[in-house]
C-alpha cells in the first residue's frame, strides 16, 4: 500500500502568499520608480523647451524694440507715443516698449509689424502663489504704451524674471530704464538686455518645502538704440 501523499499546511499556504505578495510589492516599486523616473525627465524637458521658446520670443521682440522722434509741431495733434519703460518687480520685472516684431495673423488687417508689447508676472488663477510670465500686445499704437491689447501666457510658473539694462553713456547695468522721464534715460534705448528667467521645474517637493528650478540667462542687443528720426528735416528750397 502506497503512502499518502503529503497535505499542504494552512502555514505553509499563507508563508507561500506572503511571499509572493512581498515579491508583487518589490516588482510593482521597481516598475513605478521607472515610470516616476521617465515622467520627471519628461517633465523636465517639456520645463526647458517652454522656457527655451519664452526665452526666443523675447529676445527676437526686445531687439526690435524702438523710439520715434517723429512728433506733431502742435503737442495737442500727439495721437500716439513710444516707450520702453522698465520697472521692478518680485518676482518678475515688468518692461512695457515698442516693437517692430508684430506678425500679422489675419488677412486684409490694418496693421503693421509695429505694436506695443509688454512682459509682466501674472498670478495664475487656478493656483495660489503661482506665477505666471504674461505677454500683451497690442498693434494698435496709442497714448497709452502700457494698456490695451490682449493678453497671453508666454510661461508657466515662474520664480524669476529679471531684466537689466546696459547703458551707453556709462558702461554699467542698470535695473531700470524709463525713455520717458525727464531724466538721463530720456528718449534713448540701451545697448543690451540681460534677461534672466528662472522656471519652477514642475515638482514641488513639499518635504523640503522647495522646488527645483531652471535657470536660462541671454543677453540680446537693441539694434535701434536711438529714435527714429527720417524724414523729420524740411526739404531744401
Amino acid at each position: 500500500m502506497k503512502p499518502s501523499a503529503r497535505a499542504v499546511t494552512l502555514v505553509e499556504l499563507m508563508i507561500a502568499i506572503s511571499v509572493l505578495a512581498m515579491i508583487s510589492v518589490l516588482i510593482y516599486s521597481a516598475f513605478s520608480g521607472m515610470r516616476a523616473s521617465r515622467d520627471g525627465i519628461q517633465r523636465i524637458g517639456d520645463r526647458y523647451r517652454e522656457g527655451r521658446i519664452a526665452l526666443a520670443r523675447i529676445a527676437r521682440e526686445v531687439s526690435s524694440a524702438y523710439l520715434s522722434g517723429h512728433e506733431p509741431i502742435d503737442p495737442s495733434l500727439k495721437v500716439q507715443q513710444t516707450a520702453f519703460v522698465a520697472t521692478q518687480g518680485t518676482p518678475a520685472d515688468r518692461l512695457d516698449f515698442n516693437s517692430f516684431a508684430y506678425r500679422r495673423l489675419d488677412r486684409d488687417v490694418h496693421e503693421s509689424d509695429q505694436a506695443e508689447i509688454s512682459y509682466f508676472g501674472s498670478q495664475n488663477p487656478d493656483e495660489n502663489g503661482v506665477i505666471d510670465l504674461a505677454r500683451r500686445v497690442s498693434p494698435l499704437l496709442d497714448l497709452e504704451p502700457k494698456t490695451g491689447g490682449r493678453v497671453d501666457v508666454l510661461a508657466t510658473d515662474i520664480d524669476l524674471f529679471d531684466l537689466e539694462f546696459l547703458d551707453p553713456m556709462t558702461g554699467l547695468w542698470e535695473e531700470r530704464w524709463d525713455t520717458t522721464s525727464a531724466i538721463a534715460q530720456e528718449n534713448r534705448l540701451p545697448l543690451q538686455v540681460r534677461i534672466i528667467l528662472v522656471l519652477n521645474g514642475g515638482r514641488r517637493t513639499s518635504e523640503r518645502g522647495g522646488q527645483e528650478t531652471i535657470r536660462l540667462v541671454t543677453k540680446v542687443p537693441i539694434q535701434m538704440p536711438r529714435p527714429l528720426t527720417f524724414a523729420t528735416q524740411g526739404e531744401p528750397g
